[in-house]
């Protein structure tokens, strides 16, 4: 086991590429470059608050001493790290936003182990070049969801970034919660967050922008050498390409299967290796609504709603082929490419759908069942966690409509009409007939119900309470919500398996949240 302030970290991205080196962290456009040195910035006591132990020992990484908490709350560098912030820029609520870049995110350096490499970077550990009008800093109310949510999510199985560490700093950080004019000071925090690569389709977005065409390139083939070392050939960029397309519908999926939405889909939150990055305002879906935006900046016009994310996910892909065009001698390849998109969402879909209802195949017939099971949960809005997992224990048999609506109990959040209850009904008796067709023993059925239907998610009004202990400096509910997420398939976190209480509907931060979070 390697401790941090001992292990030689690699440069590779700065070894690589033009930056800025100045180390001048006043806000500014930096053309040219992919990069700017940024040191973070000192705080004044930091102290451990939640670590990793899976990612650590699948890293290699010994539990951190007095030496290693000051990397952690960015008041140590190494002579062998290179701290640095991206230069990159994107497409925020669909129009186009310039230069961004990391503006409280810095990449220390890149950790290799026997598997691969691994870049390590700091949130809020201090302003950038890029912070603009920021302060570079992270309240601990939003490092808390960051870290939960990163490790909960590769626990469900979704590919995601990871996070080693949560450190709060000993310092109070003003924010505007609901950019209302109410800022209120919240203690500080730093994530330390991990991931083979943070490259987003940002980052070619902003070389197109300003046509640094060679700039363009040499990162295109970099990333490729780098992350995609099996492509290779004449037509390797437009097999990329293609895979970042295949990857990015595979992770739409995911946050179908499990209720996941993001809440900022802009093109600089979107991973280049398919994994869910930068978690701000996120939620599940409680009661199952396509139309459920966790995110207040994303009102009225809903662009980043549960249902849209598919959608929206290929919209981002355009702006990613529209970034590499200069790199082809017309739009035909790409346009090709992206065309595959739509199949290849559908493929994914219809096999997570076949897993989360426990059927042996999804047949052409079976398509309306599907379409007809997103109808009327959309009408009832049932608990969508909840009504999955009952139903892999539900009696086939006993499909009377009150012993129906009896199963089910109460997972509804609204009141739900005659009409609506005998549409409930009628889909449960006709996924029974279904289910008995199966050319799979009802174990094997329930067996993939199992694996692709959580019983335990983080739910928002959870970690609002969590944070609210931690900022009191109580820890209980945290630790609980640490363990759960461990083990989210297993009927074990009874407590949390509830719908979320009437209360957590209208108070701040349990369903909406602003960017800021």
């Amino acid at each position: 086991m390697h401790h941090l302030h001992k292990k030689i970290f690699k440069n590779d991205f700065v070894n690589s590429f033009e930056g800025d080196e100045s180390g001048d962290l006043s806000p500014r456009q930096t053309p040219g470059v992919l990069y700017s040195k940024a040191i973070p910035t000192p705080v004044p006591k930091p102290k451990l608050i939640a670590w990793s132990e899976e990612l650590a020992r699948e890293l290699n990484i010994a539990k951190p001493n007095e030496e290693d908490l000051k990397i952690l709350g960015g008041n140590k560098v190494t002579t062998s790290m290179h701290p640095y912030a991206a230069c990159y820029a994107g497409h925020q609520f669909g129009n186009w936003a310039g230069q961004l870049g990391d503006g409280r995110a810095i990449t220390l350096g890149e950790w290799e182990t026997q598997k691969g490499s691994w870049e390590f970077q700091l949130k809020g550990a201090g302003p950038t070049a890029y912070s603009r009008r920021a302060d570079g800093r992270a309240v601990l109310r939003s490092s808390v969801r960051e870290y939960l949510m990163s490790e909960g999510m590769h626990h469900l199985g979704v590919p995601t970034t990871r996070a080693l560490s949560l450190v709060t700093t000993g310092e109070d950080i003003l924010r505007d919660m609901f950019y209302n004019g109410n800022p209120a000071y919240e203690p500080g925090a730093v994530v330390l967050r991990v991931s083979p690569s943070l490259i987003r389709f940002g980052n070619f977005e902003i070389l197109a922008a300003r046509k640094e065409v060679d700039n363009l390139r040499k990162l295109v083939n970099w990333t490729i050498d780098n992350f995609f070392p099996h492509i290779t050939g004449e037509d390797r960029i437009i097999e990329w390409y293609t895979e970042i397309i295949e990857r990015t519908a595979a992770l739409m999926v995911e946050w179908q299967r499990v209720g996941f939405v993001h809440g900022v889909m802009n093109t600089d939150n979107m991973s280049i290796l398919g994994k869910t990055i930068d978690y701000g305002p996120y939620s599940f879906l409680d009661d199952y609504d396509p139309n459920f935006t966790p995110n207040t900046t994303d009102l009225p016009g809903r662009r980043y709603a549960f249902g849209n994310q598919p959608s929206v996910a290929y919209w981002n892909l355009g702006k990613l082929a529209s970034a590499l065009l200069p790199l082809f001698e017309d739009s035909k390849e790409l346009e090709g490419a992206l065309r595959t998109y739509e199949d290849s969402f559908w493929n994914k879909y219809y096999e997570m759908m076949s897993n989360k209802l426990g059927l042996d195949e999804v047949t052409e017939e079976d398509k309306h069942l599907l379409a007809n099971f997103e109808k009327v949960l959309s009408t009832t809005k049932p608990d969508k966690t909840m009504f999955y997992r009952l139903l892999i224990d539900f009696p086939l048999e006993e499909v009377e409509d009150e012993k129906v609506l009896i199963y089910f109990g109460d997972i509804f959040y609204d009141e739900t009409d005659a009409s609506a209850k005998t549409g409930f009904v009628k889909l449960l008796q006709q996924y029974a007939q279904r289910v008995k067709a199966n050319n799979i023993s009802r174990e094997e059925s329930r067996a993939k119900m199992k694996k692709a239907n959580p019983y335990f998610i983080l739910r928002n009004y959870l970690l609002h309470q969590a944070i609210e202990e931690l900022e009191k400096g109580q820890d209980t509910l945290f630790r609980k919500l640490e363990k759960a997420m461990k083990d989210p398939y297993s009927a074990k976190a009874t407590e949390f398996f509830k719908k979320r209480p009437d209360w957590a509907s209208k108070k701040a931060g349990c369903s909406m949240l602003s960017c800021s979070s």
